[in-house]
C-alpha cells in the first residue's frame, strides 16, 4: 500500500515494507516488516494532452528516510530495527542511523522530523531551491495526518494484511515487497 502527501514541490510518501537482506550486518539479519516513509521532490511533467488532461505526477528524488522496522520474527510493536538515514546522495541513502527516541515512538519521533524541513534538505543533496516557500509549512500541517496514517498501516502490518513476504521472489535470499 502506498500513500503520496504532495505539496508544491516536496512531499512523503508511506507504504508499507518487507525487506530480507541477506548482506546485513549480522545483528540486523533476518525478514524485516513495517513502514517505509521518504520525503521526496514532487514533480509536474508537462501534460499530454488539452488542459482538461489528467496531470502527470513524478515522485522524484528522495530528501530523507525513515524505517519503521522490527524483526519478523520479534514481538509485534518492538521496533528492534526502526532506524532513519539523515543522508541521501542522489537516489542512495547513507547508512542506517538508530536513535533511541526513534524506537521508543517511532510515530512522535518521525512528526518531530517532518516539522523541520529545512534540516532534512540541509543533510540532502537537495538545494533549498528546490524547495517551494510554502512546503515547510505544508508539511508541517500535514503532519498529524500523515502520523494517522502510519498508525492505521500499523495496525494492518500487526493484521497480517499489509507488509508480507513476496509470493515469489526472484532472490529469495535478499526479498523485498512494498512500493518504496
Amino acid at each position: 500500500m502506498l500513500y503520496a502527501f504532495g505539496f508544491e514541490r516536496v512531499g512523503v510518501v508511506v507504504g508499507d515494507l518487507y525487506f530480507l537482506d541477506d548482506n546485513a550486518p549480522a545483528d540486523q539479519r533476518g525478514a524485516e516488516r513495517g513502514i517505509r516513509l521518504e520525503v521526496r521532490l514532487f514533480e509536474r511533467p508537462p501534460l499530454h494532452g488539452s488542459k482538461y488532461s489528467a496531470q502527470p505526477i513524478e515522485v522524484a528524488r528522495p530528501i530523507w528516510r525513515a524505517d519503521l522496522l522490527e524483526a519478523v520474527d520479534g514481538p509485534f510493536g518492538a521496533f528492534d530495527r526502526t532506524h532513519h538515514h539523515p543522508v541521501v546522495r542522489g537516489w542512495e541513502v547513507g547508512a542506517r542511523k538508530f536513535e533511541p527516541e526513534l524506537t521508543a515512538d517511532p510515530i512522535k519521533w518521525v512528526g518531530e522530523k517532518l516539522s523541520d524541513l529545512d534540516t532534512l534538505v540541509a543533510a540532502s543533496e537537495v538545494g533549498p531551491d528546490d524547495v517551494a516557500p510554502t512546503d515547510a509549512d505544508d508539511l508541517r500541517a500535514a503532519v498529524p495526518e500523515i502520523q494517522a496514517v502510519i498508525e492505521r498501516m500499523l495496525e494492518r502490518i500487526r493484521e497480517g494484511e499489509l507488509a508480507t513476504a513476496p509470493l515469489r521472489p526472484a532472490d529469495p535470499l535478499n526479498a523485498r515487497n512494498g512500493w518504496l
